[in-house]
């Protein structure tokens, strides 16, 4: 029996007929776009690649260009009294247009002679190899200022995104026709990133049901998560798993973006409009300007020098998702849930006070609060464009439009990044976390204000209670009521509060440590009570899974994942064991 060959899309049989077609020969232009990654003319990225081009540009053959279709380019030859369906004759002449077509065919054949354009198309491969330098106009190369000669001819370095699974039906098609027909390459990079699968990793299939249609997931989620998901997730010449679990986390953060810019203009309302002007970011920030920034300040236009730095590197060397995962760190990390929260003591300090101090570190805040904005969603940008250059131009700003302006870094040119603000700033991070996790362990409710007794160092000290108000803020702790001073001397007032529970002795570093006495904040006995019986559930837990994982047989009968899962859950359950047993000495020792 033989398998009889059908259409994949209509079903119909197949049948082998010899036909003449069109064929350009390709042995010369494929040498030469091996030449052009040898010698370095072109870089394909990952390098892995390189092994796949040269196997194909090596083994070519010439290329079949014709098509018998309805729609597509023309071939353009026309034939000498050609008639009929079929009009194919041996005698043709090759133009660019019709009536090119008849003066070459005239000069053979007398004015009589008769012309039929041959029926079949392009392949859709060779029409899309035109494309890079077609779109400039050519073969009318124009002069200097034409889109030719600037875009294309005497352009500078360009980049080529697209799939790996049309390297050689698209990319080197293009390679090989800009070298013939122009005698440059269309690009010099080119970058090839992974097809989009599910989020189980699986091809997408109308078969299987697991194709995600883009529009739907736009009208859910917006269509800067999904570009957001897709650029973040991709790693050269891997494929991307969609995850819309991702799409939606991102749809979040889009929405803290949105929230945070908010904030941000809802605080520039009233100010004059000579400081409007003036917040417009012209150019980085100068290192003398940062020095006379408080320690918060100089802390986060540090750190988004860093990332102005980083990402540009990142970029350059098409690492793409590590550079936009840094900048959503930075901005919902470290701007939002840090400099947002101390910008607001300094704002709403200066809508109760006309001290010029207080409006002074008021005006500092706004300054910091739009430079920080504006540089960090000129590094977003690519990422999510459209709700960037919505609030960029709500905000004091230089220029049309966030997609033309300026990279926050020049070649070669590193941004400061702070020293001492950074050190000091980081630790108040680790304070302000040490204390939000003793309030977690013996949970006190978050209406609830601790009093809080911070024993510091001379380096900190200064730093400290100059930021009373915003540590205040950050801890949930009653402010009037909280000190800052030598370590011994806050262990010595916290004691005195204690009346017969012990202070809560949180320890960041050598030299800092906060004393929480809880009176009247917890229920030791009761916490007690619940956290033996956590720590007893665990225990079970944690000697039931050891017990499975030591019985006989177990690790090599069982399916690999059910080993891997049981293993991670014993990891899991023994880190929780041993937070709470430190948990439960502590309150035992408060108590």
């Amino acid at each position: 029996m033989q398998r009889v060959p059908r259409s994949q899309r209509g079903g119909e049989v197949i049948e082998p007929l010899v036909s003449t077609q069109w064929f350009v020969k390709t042995r010369g232009m494929a040498d030469r776009g091996i030449e052009a990654v040898k010698s370095g003319e072109l870089k394909i990225i990952p390098e892995r690649f390189e092994k796949t081009w040269f196997n194909w540009l090596d083994n070519i053959h010439d290329w079949c260009v014709s098509r018998q279709l309805w729609w597509g380019h023309r071939i353009p030859v026309w034939h000498i009294d050609g008639s009929g369906d079929y009009p194919v004759t041996t005698e043709y002449v090759v133009a660019a247009t019709e009536e090119e077509a008849y003066a070459k065919a005239k000069q053979e054949h007398g004015e009589d002679v008769k012309l039929t354009q041959d029926p079949d198309v392009l392949d859709t491969w060779f029409s899309s190899g035109l494309w890079p330098f077609s779109v400039m106009g050519w073969p009318d190369k124009g002069d200097a200022s034409s889109d030719y000669e600037r875009f294309y001819a005497n352009r500078g370095s360009s980049c080529l995104e697209t799939g790996y699974d049309i390297l050689f039906f698209w990319v080197a098609r293009m390679v090989m026709l800009g070298g013939e027909l122009t005698g440059r390459i269309p690009f010099d990079t080119v970058y090839m990133h992974g097809l989009v699968r599910d989020g189980n990793g699986k091809k997408m299939s109308k078969t299987t049901g697991n194709v995600i249609d883009p529009l739907d997931t736009i009208d859910q989620f917006g269509t800067d998560a999904l570009r957001y998901t897709l650029s973040t997730g991709v790693t050269p010449g891997l494929d991307v798993p969609l995850d819309m679990k991702k799409v939606e986390y991102n749809r979040n953060f889009a929405n803290k973006l949105w929230n945070s810019a908010r904030f941000v203009l809802g605080n520039l309302d009233g100010i004059s409009a000579e400081e409007w002007d003036s917040l417009a970011v012209t150019g980085p920030m100068s290192e003398e300007e940062m020095a006379s920034l408080p320690v918060p300040e100089q802390y986060i236009v540090a750190q988004c020098h860093e990332l102005v730095n980083e990402v540009t590197a990142q970029l350059e060397e098409y690492t793409l998702g590590q550079a936009g995962e840094q900048v959503q760190t930075f901005l919902w990390d470290e701007f939002a849930d840090w400099y947002l929260e101390v910008s607001k003591v300094r704002l709403f300090a200066a809508q109760k006070s006309d001290d010029p101090e207080v409006q002074a570190a008021a005006a500092r805040a706004r300054r910091v609060l739009v430079y920080v904005l504006d540089t960090s969603f000129r590094l977003l940008h690519p990422f999510m464009p459209y709700v960037t250059e919505a609030i960029w131009q709500r905000c004091p700003h230089e220029g049309d439009a966030l997609m033309t302006a300026r990279w926050p870094l020049k070649d070669g040119e590193v941004l400061p990044t702070g020293g001492d603000a950074v050190r000091e700033f980081k630790a108040f991070q680790a304070l302000v976390r040490k204390i939000r996790n003793a309030r977690a362990e013996y949970k006190v409710e978050n209406n609830k204000k601790v009093v809080a007794h911070i024993g510091a160092g001379e380096g900190m000290l200064d730093f400290l209670t100059t930021e009373r108000a915003a540590l205040a803020l950050l801890i949930k702790a009653e402010e009037d009521k909280m000190t800052i001073s030598a370590v011994d001397k806050a262990k010595g007032e916290a004691d005195s509060e204690a009346d017969g529970l012990k202070p809560v002795h949180v320890v960041v570093q050598d030299g800092l440590e906060a004393f929480l006495p809880m009176k009247g904040l917890v229920d030791m006995e009761k916490e007690v009570k619940r956290l033996t019986k956590q720590m007893d559930a665990l225990t079970k837990d944690v000697e039931g899974l050891e017990k499975r994982l030591g019985a006989k047989g177990f690790a090599d009968k069982a399916p690999a994942n059910v080993v891997a899962e049981a293993k991670a859950t014993l990891a899991d359950k023994k880190e929780q064991l041993a937070t709470v047993t430190e948990s439960l000495a502590a309150m035992k020792t408060t108590a």
